[in-house]
């Protein structure tokens, strides 16, 4: 594991501090867009072609500056520099895993006055041939799953649409990642070509359906073809079953669905994923059947984490084949993974070898995942535990003091 030390390392509890006085423009969407041009002064007649323009330079080209802006008048980036910048995230800390997995601790601005900067993680993965990156849509997290380390944090506030846009934004300035120019200084840049971003995932800290209007927005500016770029299908927006607003996901962003299931009978996803006290087994796979755009080309994801002795028995995998029939599906096999004072463990290997091959044979993708990022504990479910067990060493040795 290598840690990069940055400027703005964390300190034990970051203080209370303002808004800043310029709003950033990076991760707007074009109609928000639209809006700052007219602030600055912009004709109404201009505001169509100026915004797609701005959009061009924030999102395809990744401008850091309005001085880069070549082709916006000399005037025009003037009076946009008075009242907005093209700020990231701030970055606290990024690690980077043995398997090249890096995570990096993002620190947003207070929302108000006596609110406190707010802090997220974002991971990338590297693979053959893709890139993914795994974005949070909250601060913290409103469930409860007892299998899940992000889940044992409390709710801060929900992310705006340009503050999830800006984690993806902020991964192509540190990997290099944008159209056009050199990268810049500092940039991490791949070596074989082929490890970018290429595909987005809602699977960090929070629900996103619990914040879909910022989603929505997100995914727009994430797949806008003369932005960012990244297709519809390539972004996976995951839930763990808020069956009112999935139709509407689909009918809104056209991004492609995974279901955060863990178990076949309510009495155990009651405990591993309290949300299903509310919304059932069947009423949320009834809610996958009637999914906008779902078909065989776009098959919904189920993610099955796998708990020794809890949820992985061959009874298991046939009810979960039962479960989903008619619904067209892939089955991701998650090895469960360790954070201090879990009362899980993962299966064995041969115990998930066993369910992969029961559900391969009814016809199912069933691709067990492979742990990525363990040792900066960015993998799945651990996202910020790292964080917070080195925050309460600093408040001790501060009190030590």
């Amino acid at each position: 594991m290598t840690t990069i030390e940055l400027p703005s390392r964390a300190s034990a509890a970051p203080p209370p501090a303002p808004a800043p006085a310029k709003p950033s423009l990076v991760g707007l969407t074009r109609e928000r867009l639209a809006e700052a041009l007219s602030e600055a002064g912009v004709p109404e007649r201009q505001l169509k072609m100026r915004s797609a323009q701005l959009n061009h330079w924030l999102h395809n080209r990744g401008a850091a500056s309005f001085d880069a802006m070549t082709n916006v008048s000399k005037d025009l980036r003037g009076a946009l520099a008075e009242r907005f910048t093209l700020a990231r995230p701030e970055i606290v800390s990024e690690q980077i895993s043995v398997d090249g997995t890096r995570k990096w601790l993002l620190r947003l601005p207070a929302q108000g006055p006596r609110a406190r900067p707010a802090e997220i993680e974002t991971v990338y993965i590297p693979e053959e041939g893709r890139g993914t990156l795994c974005v949070s849509s909250q601060v913290g997290c409103t469930l409860t799953c007892s299998f899940c380390h992000t889940g044992t944090q409390t709710l801060v506030r929900n992310l705006t649409a340009a503050e999830i846009v800006g984690q993806l934004v902020l991964a192509r300035d540190r990997l290099g990642d944008w159209s056009g120019g050199a990268a810049p200084e500092g940039a991490v840049v791949p070596g074989d070509g082929g490890r970018f971003v290429t595909n987005i995932v809602f699977m960090g800290m929070g629900e996103p359906l619990y914040n879909l209007d910022a989603v929505r927005d997100a995914v727009e500016v994430m797949a806008d073809g003369e932005g960012l770029g990244v297709g519809r299908r390539k972004i996976t927006v995951s839930t763990s079953g808020v069956v009112p607003e999935m139709r509407r996901l689909g009918e809104e962003t056209g991004a492609q669905l995974a279901i955060s299931l863990h178990a076949v009978r309510d009495e155990l996803r009651d405990v591993l994923v309290p949300i299903n006290r509310k919304y059932p087994i069947a009423e949320l796979l009834e809610a996958c059947r009637t999914y906008p755009g779902a078909s065989n080309a776009r098959r919904i994801t189920f993610e099955y984490v796998m708990l020794k002795g809890v949820n992985d028995s061959p009874a298991e995998a046939r009810e979960l084949v039962r479960l989903l029939k008619g619904i067209p599906a892939k089955i991701n096999l998650i090895p469960f993974n360790p954070w201090p004072a879990s009362p899980y463990e993962c299966s064995d290997w041969e115990t998930i070898e066993k369910f992969s091959e029961i559900v391969f044979r009814a016809g199912y993708a069933s691709p067990v995942r492979t742990p990525r990022g363990r040792d900066i504990s960015a993998a799945c479910g651990q996202l910020k535990s790292e964080t917070q067990r080195m925050r309460a060493k600093e408040r001790l040795a501060l009190a030590a003091e």
